[in-house]
């Protein structure tokens, strides 16, 4: 049985958005709903200065693949373990409300609710959730977003993956694309030129014969840990074992962010794990301290 769960919180300043995190998972457990074992906790997070539309495909457990994401908002999904799909960002929409409409970059046609892969150029992460579970987020089709996946409480290699610099303020004139003056995303070099090289494909189609290229090379050195090219695997695809992932749009690079699953909450970047009962208790002691101010 798969269950989406849909929390939206805005976080306006002064307090910090990972507290706000935070308070999203105690809202989360004080709601009565706990996640299932066989589950897998997907977290989106919306920390860019503007709305965008998460576009997920296939989308059954995420909101049935596309919603608006305000900024500073963030989302909860479950999904079973053998899931395997993809997540990017979409910009600049606009959706009547039958959730017909489109989008600057990174549509997936006319639809809100995606069930087609998205126009390039878009920041791609995708999830293979095996035994072993595999994730990346790639570049290959182009960038239109900052975007971070982190696994939360697995095992295993476990690192994060993803670009958290905004190459739009970088990306060299023949790729970039253009709206209003300003830079809204950047193409790749295949998409562009469509070449076999560019594209990996024709004699350049296998590992051996399709290297870096002067643009991919310039995405990895703003990008390490994304996949820049069709044979950028050994440095780009990640693995870990019975993870929660947090995928952050436009995320500080060490930020705290946290997940809720198996009856406990975890953050990243901290070995600490608060119990049911600890949140409980924390929030009985919020209340009277807020019932006595």
């Amino acid at each position: 049985m798969t269950m989406t769960i849909t929390i939206t919180i805005t976080m306006t300043p002064p307090v910090p958005s990972s507290m706000h995190v935070f308070f999203l998972w105690i809202l989360l457990l004080s709601s009565g709903n706990i996640l299932s074992d066989c589950a897998r906790v997907f977290t989106i997070i919306n920390d860019c200065d503007e709305t965008i539309w998460p576009a997920i495909t296939p989308g059954e457990s995420f909101g049935g693949g596309g919603y608006a994401l305000r900024a500073k908002e963030s989302r909860v999904h479950t999904a079973p373990v053998g899931w395997s799909g993809r997540i990017w960002g979409r910009t600049k929409c606009s959706f009547d409300p039958s959730g017909n409409g489109t989008c600057l970059t990174g549509r997936c046609g006319s639809s809100l609710q995606c069930t087609a892969s998205g126009e390039t150029p878009s920041t791609l992460a995708e999830f293979t959730l095996t035994t072993l579970e595999f994730y990346d987020v790639s570049l290959v089709d182009g960038f239109n977003l900052p975007m971070s996946v982190r696994p939360v409480s697995g095992k295993g290699n476990c690192s994060v993956a993803g670009c958290v610099g905004d190459l739009r303020k970088n990306c060299p004139s023949e790729l970039s694309v253009k709206a209003g003056g300003k830079v809204v995303a950047c193409r790749s070099a295949c998409d562009v030129f469509n070449t076999d090289e560019y594209c990996c494909r024709g004699v350049y189609g296998n590992s051996a014969t399709c290297q870096p290229t002067y643009y991919s090379k310039k995405f990895k050195d703003a990008c390490p840990t994304s996949y820049s090219y069709a044979y950028d695997d050994p440095t780009s695809i990640f693995t870990c074992s019975g993870a929660d992932y947090i995928i952050t749009f436009c995320g500080a690079k060490n930020q705290t962010q946290c997940t809720y699953h198996n009856n406990k909450l975890h953050c990243s970047g901290s070995t600490m794990v608060f119990t049911k009962k600890w949140i409980f208790n924390f929030m009985v002691a919020l209340i009277v301290v807020c019932l006595s101010m």
